[in-house]
């Protein structure tokens, strides 16, 4: 059986974007636990957020925080020592960190500099708990650990959305756009992923890497993967914006949709 490595985004995808569960997609999560299949956190999500949703699922594979801007690999993980050219490598007690994305404070006061051009904008940076809480639909210990942040600064927005993108890439800076907008740095979840992939072959050879997402920021991950699978929003569609030759069109609604294309790959796949 070849080795299939499954990278996925979270709200949306694998969790259910009003209730943040992964209910529907369990009898998959326990298919890729029974063949020993990774599954990483693809996520804008921070370090924080993220870990907390892999204790719920009993996950100890690798993680990638705020739309690739950080790689979280356990210790002694692989086999071989962590490397990747042209990023530093930050020895943590708990992880080894590729680093990819900008300093967080870099991105606060790219933010600030747009707010003095005039644009309409307000990050989660500016923003209370409480008012996180009332536009995101979390609870207050959600949107602290949602505002702990290291490379990405996700954002509200009310203006022209090209001038604002064509702004930030003067800057020098990136932009994605999922639930908010986001400013980041040269860092992005397709760039991450195939770090790891990397890493992953070094450690297995031959490899099958899949992809799961609903939203324009996961189209640089979807991209890279040798199967690309989207699934649909809550409101039943596919995201326009996601176009990819053979993407896999998952039948289903976020966790379920991708409890069905998981299924079915791991059970081909044996």
């Amino acid at each position: 059986m070849k080795k299939i490595i499954v990278f996925t985004d979270l709200d949306g995808t694998l969790l259910d974007s009003a209730t943040y569960s992964f209910e529907k997609a369990l009898p998959a999560l326990e298919l890729l636990k029974q063949n020993n299949f990774p599954l990483v956190i693809c996520s804008s999500k921070t370090r924080r957020e993220i870990e907390r949703y892999r204790e719920k699922l009993g996950n100890n594979d690798p993680f990638i925080s705020e739309n690739g801007g950080g790689i979280f690999i356990p210790k002694n993980y692989f086999n071989s020592r962590v490397e990747s050219p042209g990023f530093n490598v930050d020895i943590e007690s708990d992880y080894d960190v590729i680093r990819l994305g900008a300093k967080y404070s870099e991105l606060r006061k790219a933010l600030n500099i747009l707010k003095e051009k005039g644009f309409g904008i307000k990050g989660f940076g500016d923003m209370t708990a409480e008012e996180l809480k009332e536009i995101a639909g979390l609870s207050i210990a959600e949107a602290d650990m949602s505002k702990e942040r290291d490379f990405d600064e996700p954002f509200i927005f009310e203006g022209n959305e090209q001038e604002l993108f064509n702004a930030i890439t003067i800057m020098g800076f990136n932009y994605t756009k999922s639930e908010f907008y986001h400013i980041l740095g040269n860092s992005d979840k397709g760039k991450a992923v195939s770090i790891l992939a990397g890493l992953y072959r070094k450690e297995y050879g031959l490899i099958f890497t899949v992809a799961l997402g609903d939203n324009p920021n996961d189209i640089p991950m979807l991209e890279i993967v040798d199967c690309p699978v989207v699934v649909k929003k809550r409101d039943g569609s596919y995201d326009p914006g996601i176009k990819i030759a053979g993407i896999i069109r998952a039948e289903g609604i976020g966790p379920e949709g991708w409890d069905k294309a998981v299924s079915r790959l791991v059970l081909e796949a044996g």
